[in-house]
């Protein structure tokens, strides 16, 4: 039998020297990779290491005057309390690898139907601000850059990250060839809200067996009703009933069959799938990113399932 091939994305710059305590857990990424390389799923043959990102394409979706000034340090206490991260040159680098990361992840899912990102998932940036520890969308960028070179025409975002993906919503709010869904926790953050794209509610409590009865009853339908020629898939595992900020009940078996779900189901109608990580929160950077890895193993999977 052949070699699944699962093209995985990841930098070394992802972890970058942090505060101690920070409630970001700054340290997952290069967890997540030693793991995914533990277990045998990153090998040399389907790492793939993002570029340097392309900031005409970044100010083509951002506003920018906030990507200079990002970039520059000039953003305000107030807009970086908004955000949640410390700025530094460090952070921007990161921030930047990342976005490219997720635009990489796009392409190799264009060209050979499914890749998974190590991070990307910042679904809380709007185009002239940030938030909730997301500076660049980097859905709304790799979307965008997908769309531009023609190699997508309608695109949905499947986002299950236990938040909702207010800034991916307000980007595409009048943009019909991209779909975001978005199935998240009502009463968890951001407290406003967006009402454009596709909500699905997730109660407060929600354990496994529940979450993917509502899975399975949207899902299928949501992608007849539109159908889709390219997916970005956001995992978030902040869904976990272990997670900081949560208030959904999942467990690592509900994860990985939520995962599992969608992306076999996505793959049967032969859709690309492009895989962000979304958010995870734990004081042990160790355990979200084995949380995290759960995807990837899915991914894997899928693919093994259909040879």
């Amino acid at each position: 039998m052949s070699i699944v091939m699962l093209p995985l994305v990841y930098h070394s710059n992802y972890s970058i020297p942090f505060p101690d305590g920070h409630r970001f857990p700054m340290g997952k990424f290069a967890f997540l990779a030693d793991h995914l390389t533990d277990i045998g799923l990153l090998t040399n043959q389907n790492h793939f290491i993002p570029g340097p990102l392309s900031l005409a394409l970044l100010m083509r979706v951002h506003e920018p005057q906030y990507v200079q000034r990002f970039i520059r340090g000039q953003l305000s206490s107030k807009e970086e309390r908004e955000i949640g991260l410390p700025w530094s040159e460090w952070l921007v680098e990161r921030t930047l690898r990342a976005v490219s990361g997720t635009v990489l992840t796009a392409e190799l899912a264009y060209r050979y139907g499914l890749a998974c990102h190590l991070a990307g998932g910042t679904h809380h940036a709007h185009p002239s601000y940030g938030s909730g520890f997301c500076i660049f969308n980097d859905l709304a960028v790799a979307a965008t850059s997908m769309l531009e070179q023609g190699k997508a025409h309608n695109i949905m975002i499947l986002d299950c990250d236990v938040h909702q993906g207010d800034g991916t919503a307000m980007f595409f709010s009048d943009h019909k060839q991209v779909i975001p869904v978005s199935w998240h926790c009502e009463e968890n953050y951001p407290p406003q809200k967006e009402l454009s794209g596709v909500n699905i509610s997730i109660p407060k409590g929600t354990k496994d067996e529940q979450y993917l009865a509502i899975l399975s009853s949207s899902l299928p339908e949501l992608l007849e009703q539109h159908r889709p020629d390219f997916i970005f898939y956001d995992a978030g595992v902040d869904v976990h009933k272990d997670d900081r900020l949560g208030y959904v009940e999942l467990t690592d078996k509900g994860i990985y069959e939520r995962d599992f779900y969608i992306l076999k189901t996505c793959r049967k109608l032969n859709i690309p799938v492009a895989v962000v990580i979304g958010g995870g929160y734990d004081r042990d950077e160790m355990c979200v990113a084995k949380r995290h890895s759960l995807v990837h193993q899915a991914a894997y999977d899928v693919l093994q399932f259909e040879r």
